[in-house]
C-alpha cells in the first residue's frame, strides 16, 4: 500500500491528487486545488510552497509526482510555471519524499493510451480509473493523472525488474 501525491503545477492554479496503490490498483483518496490569491509571484510561491506542505502533513504521502514544464509560446509562462513547480518540489524534498517527474506527453499516454490527449479525454479516463461518481475539476485531474501516471510506471518497473532476475535465476538452472 502506497500513498502518492501528484501536483499539476501553475502559478495561479496548483492541482493535487491523492491516490492509493493497493494490491495494484489505485484508490481516489483526495484532489483539488490550490488557488493562488491575487500577490505578486514571491507570494504565489510561498502559497504553493505551504499549500503542498499542508497536503503533505493532511495525506502523509509516501511518493510525490509533479508534471515536467514544458515550452510554452510565452517564455515569461514557461519560467513561472518552473517556478511554481520549484516551491512544490521543495515541499516534497523538505519533507524527505523522492520527487519523480513526468512530461504532459508520458502522463496522457499512461492515462488516456496517446500523448495527444486533450484535457476532456483526460478528466473523462480519470474519472473511470478512479471510479469517481463526476469529472473532477480540470487541474484536479490533470494531478490525478500525473499520480496516475507515477503509479502505472512504478508497476511496470517492479514487474520488469521481476521478469529480470527470474530470466536470470533460469539462466543459471
Amino acid at each position: 500500500m502506497t500513498v502518492i501525491l501528484g501536483i499539476d503545477p501553475g502559478s495561479r492554479i496548483t492541482g493535487y491528487g491523492i491516490i492509493e496503490r493497493k494490491a495494484g490498483k489505485a484508490y481516489y483518496l483526495g484532489s483539488g486545488c490550490i488557488r493562488m490569491a491575487k500577490q505578486d509571484l514571491a507570494g504565489r510561491l510561498g502559497q504553493i510552497y505551504a499549500g503542498v506542505s499542508e497536503i503533505i502533513t493532511q495525506f502523509q504521502p509516501e511518493e510525490f509526482a509533479i508534471e515536467q514544464v514544458f515550452m510554452a509560446h510565452n517564455p515569461d509562462s514557461a519560467l513561472k510555471l518552473g517556478q511554481a513547480r520549484g516551491a512544490a518540489i521543495v515541499a516534497a524534498v523538505n519533507h524527505q519524499l523522492p520527487v519523480a517527474e513526468y512530461s504532459a506527453r508520458q502522463i496522457k499516454q499512461a492515462v488516456v493510451g496517446t500523448g495527444a490527449a486533450k484535457k476532456e479525454q483526460v478528466q473523462l479516463m480519470v474519472q473511470n480509473m478512479l471510479e469517481l461518481s463526476a469529472k473532477p475539476q480540470a487541474d484536479a485531474a490533470d494531478a490525478l493523472g500525473v499520480a496516475l501516471c507515477h503509479c502505472h510506471t512504478q508497476q511496470s518497473l517492479v514487474k520488469l525488474s521481476g521478469q529480470a532476475s527470474s530470466r536470470a535465476r533460469g539462466r543459471y538452472r
